[in-house]
């Protein structure tokens, strides 16, 4: 298992800046081929990176604000019969305004020690920096943090989780049985772990888990409920309040949930539970290290995808199982400067067969929404794969040549 550095109950370790966790890990690798960057450049890149998203944090109350101010300047423009008319909304609207305030006072929980949250950083002076300069994209990741609590963490998420995390869970019961195994001896790895619901589960059933988390936005709040909420239904937060249009009733956009809805520090005392920081193809290449991996909406976060797959391969045991569901949604396909390759999930299955991994079960078209309310006039839902592989035991002569 990966080494982590301890803070309070669950373990949080190898910070990497999103943006520069490649950069970070392959100075590293490539330090014989040429002479590596300074470190104080890694560190400065690190420490920006990490006032980037403290200060989008911060954003949330001014730049969610604005968009209220914009509707209500607009409402004020409007000749006097109209906006007679209108009084309900504008009383609505009001209401909005004091949900988005009291989702700024969670925000300021969330981030009140981020600056201790990696034992091997000390971000204190970073989080004295203070700017209005925001971009968008930084923004709508600190509101989906909303939606996220909703799907990972309420009582009202539970269907969400059911159909995500229910089937993996069901297959680690069955692939790992109580009667036949000690359950702390085996170590599953959760890559893209989010705000951690899916690892505690699994931790929570008596495994030792890791949960593995690039984004910062995640490892925040996930920091937060997991360290942090010591008992259930803590806190409320007004999840949808960021969407103005497709509301049946005015409620719709401002309804409360709770969370946590399970009490986070619930976990078997043999048990090790962590979370990771970091990217998967580079924090973790310790070969035949896993029992078990399971991939939940992950393996479209690649720029390759091809990547996961070997570095799956190489980390699970012999023996070992992978667990993957979700759909195919490619995140950087499209983006301005990055890259991307976006295979079918008839290619996928292909590569993943020419490494050698035994598909054990497959389904099809399973429907999974995901962080949506159930309210709205409208909504998304991905009709998902649900595969398990398992990597042979022995290996010898197993693996294809990938072509």
């Amino acid at each position: 298992m990966e080494e982590s550095d301890s803070l309070n109950n669950v373990l949080i370790s190898n910070p990497l800046p999103d943006d520069n966790a490649n950069q970070t890990i392959n100075n590293k690798e490539n330090s014989n081929d040429c002479e590596p960057e300074p470190e104080e450049t890694e560190d400065e890149l690190e420490r920006k990176h990490f006032q980037r998203i403290v200060n989008a944090f911060r954003s949330y109350k001014l730049h969610s604000l604005k968009r209220l101010y914009n509707s209500t300047k607009y409402i004020s423009s409007l000749s006097p019969h109209q906006q007679d008319l209108l009084k309900g909304y504008r009383t609505h609207l009001d209401q909005v305004r004091v949900a988005i305030e009291h989702n700024y006072e969670i925000i300021k929980v969330i981030i009140k020690d981020v600056a201790h949250l990696f034992q091997n950083a000390d971000h204190t002076e970073d989080i004295k920096v203070i700017s209005s300069d925001v971009n968008m994209i930084d923004m709508e990741k600190v509101q989906s943090i909303f939606k996220q609590l909703y799907r990972e963490w309420s009582v009202e998420g539970k269907d969400e989780r059911d159909a995500s995390f229910k089937p993996i869970l069901d297959e680690i019961a069955l692939r790992f049985p109580e009667d036949k195994i000690d359950k702390p001896n085996i170590q599953i790895l959760v890559p893209g772990a989010g705000l951690g619901r899916l690892p505690y589960e699994i931790a929570r059933r008596g495994y030792s888990c890791q949960g593995n988390e690039f984004s910062l936005f995640m490892l925040f709040a996930s920091n937060f409920v997991l360290n942090k909420c010591q008992g259930v239904d803590i806190f409320k937060i007004y999840p949808w309040v960021h969407q103005y249009y497709n509301n049946l009733k005015s409620y719709d956009q401002i309804q409360m949930v709770r969370f946590p809805d399970v009490n986070p520090c619930d976990i078997p005392e043999k048990v090790d539970f962590s979370m990771a920081a970091g990217s998967y193809i580079e924090i973790y290449n310790n070969l035949d290290a896993w029992d078990c991996i399971c991939t939940c909406f992950f393996i479209d976060t690649a720029n390759n995808v091809i990547d996961y797959i070997d570095t799956t391969w190489n980390i699970l045991k012999p023996g070992g199982y992978w667990i993957n569901l979700g759909p195919l949604l490619y995140h950087h396909a499209d983006l301005p400067n990055e890259n991307s390759i976006e295979p079918s999930y008839e290619e996928i299955r292909s590569i993943i067969l020419k490494y050698g991994f035994i598909l054990l079960k497959e389904e099809l078209n399973i429907p999974t929404p995901y962080a949506q309310n159930p309210r709205s006039m409208m909504s998304y839902e991905y009709k998902s794969v649900f595969f398990v592989c398992q990597k042979p035991d022995p290996v010898c002569c197993m693996k294809n040549e990938v072509s």
